[in-house]
């Protein structure tokens, strides 16, 4: 069966998709002994010969995924070419190249998904699949009922309004308050940027659930990989998701919550799958 040069080399761990295709672009990627620099050519795992940089491509690696808590002031990508600390200074032990799903900003905690999938991570990170991420947000003030109907309902941003989200009082601080918030788009700073639309800046975010994945126990700067059944549960999600695609079948958008009563209430403990 044949397949794209670049999601081959991918597979392999050897590089994240895009980088595969600048290797290409380069010349640096041989196939049967010549030259490719075409990105749309495709090859036979079974039958070709690749090689890049002069070396034999390895066979594929199994898929690995890695769930990691990642602390403030931390990148989250695997370089910085200002030499700030990054996720890749975090996964001491882990052999197999892995390629973070989606970035938290340089301020921002909590649970990130890192795997070698390339294909899940594309279907996880497409906006038309609305996989919800669910924040812990400490914000300075304390929101109105009708400001949090705002945020339910979508607020204009510059680019664009923002599909609904599900707000929930979690406790007040001081001056103060904690939201748990979830969202199932992943634009830039979005969440701040939904606060800051009704008028609350964020003092901090942690994002403590992301589809069937949750936070859990794990402490800041520690990571564990994905057990067997959460592993089982993302690869069911994509392909629920690309299925009703397929079918022609709406995507099944998070339903707006219901008005809840006054008052503050901690939120149940999120169990991990």
């Amino acid at each position: 069966m044949e397949v794209r040069l670049q999601k081959l080399i991918a597979g392999t761990g050897l590089a994240s998709r895009r980088k595969a295709e600048a290797m290409i672009a380069e010349g640096r990627v041989m196939v049967n002994g010549r030259v490719i620099t075409e990105l749309g050519t495709k090859v036979d795992p079974g039958r070709d010969h690749v090689k890049v940089d002069g070396k034999h491509l390895t066979s594929a690696q199994p898929y690995v995924y890695v769930l990691l808590n990642k602390p403030k002031h931390v990148m989250s990508t695997l370089d910085d070419p200002g030499g700030r600390p990054t996720v890749k200074n975090l996964l001491h032990g882990v052999s197999v190249r892995v390629f973070p799903v989606g970035r938290l900003d340089f301020d921002s905690e909590g649970l990130m998904l890192l795997t070698n999938h390339g294909d899940l991570a594309q279907a996880l990170l497409h906006p038309r699949y609305h996989v919800p991420k669910t924040y812990l947000i400490k914000v300075k003030g304390v929101l109105t009922d009708d400001e949090i109907r705002q945020l339910e309902q979508g607020v204009k941003l510059e680019d664009g309004m923002t599909s609904p989200a599900a707000v929930k009082k979690v406790k007040k601080a001081e001056a103060n308050s904690w939201l748990e918030v979830t969202i199932g788009e992943g634009r830039k700073h979005q969440v701040k940027r939904m606060l800051e639309v009704v008028g609350h800046a964020v003092l901090k975010l942690v994002r403590v659930r992301m589809g069937p994945l949750s936070l859990g126990d794990l402490a800041p700067g520690e990571f564990r990989f994905l057990t067997d059944r959460e592993a089982n549960a993302l690869r069911a999600l994509v392909e629920q998701r690309l299925t009703s695609e397929q079918e022609g079948q709406p995507m099944r958008r998070r339903r707006k919550p219901s008005r809840r009563p006054a008052g503050w209430a901690r939120p149940k403990r999120a169990r991990a799958l």
